[in-house]
Order: C-alpha cells, then structure tokens, then sequence
C-alpha cells in the first residue's frame, strides 16, 4: 500500500477547469472535499475500500461533479484544482486559501 501511495503521490498535480471539464461531461470527475486527504481517497479507490468510500459520500465528503457543477463552482476558468488520476476517475480538490 505504502508503494500505490508513493505512486499516486507522484502523479498529484493542477489542473485548470478547462482540463477538468471533459471528465466532467463523462461522469468521471469526483470532487474531494479539502478536509479529506486526497492521496487517502485516491488509495481507497484504487484499492476497492468501498467502506470508506461509502462513508465519504453519505457524508458528502465525496461527490462526482457534472460539467455544468464544475462551471458552477470554478467561477474562473483559469483557477486551479489539485487532481490526481485513479482511473477511470479523475479526482479534484479545491486548494484551500
């Protein structure tokens, strides 16, 4: 585990809402909510734990983002997101100011 985490930790990076907004349109952008670690939730994708998975989205921690949403909450198309790709999903945060 201790590797998948180093990997994914290396493929962490920004992300435009330009660049965001395909995986958006296929249902495959998954919004992480700050509080979360993103390199966490990526593990836990990656590794199947459908527990914790489970529990981030009852608690709305977790939650796919259509295209229009993402508009919505990027306001500025040349704001960055921090995301990191666990196919077929494309994780994304927003930085906390």
């Amino acid at each position: 585990m201790q590797d998948l985490r180093a990997e994914l930790a290396g493929m962490v990076d920004e992300a435009e809402l330009s660049w965001l907004l395909p995986h958006a349109r296929r249902g495959a952008l998954v919004a992480v909510n700050p509080e979360l670690d993103l390199l966490d939730v990526g593990v836990a994708i990656a590794n199947d734990n459908v527990t914790s998975v489970q529990n981030w989205i009852d608690e709305q921690l977790i939650c796919k983002l259509s295209a229009d949403q993402l508009i919505e909450r990027g306001g500025d198309r040349a704001r960055r997101f921090t995301a990191l790709i666990v196919q077929p999903y494309v994780l994304m945060q927003e930085p906390i100011i």
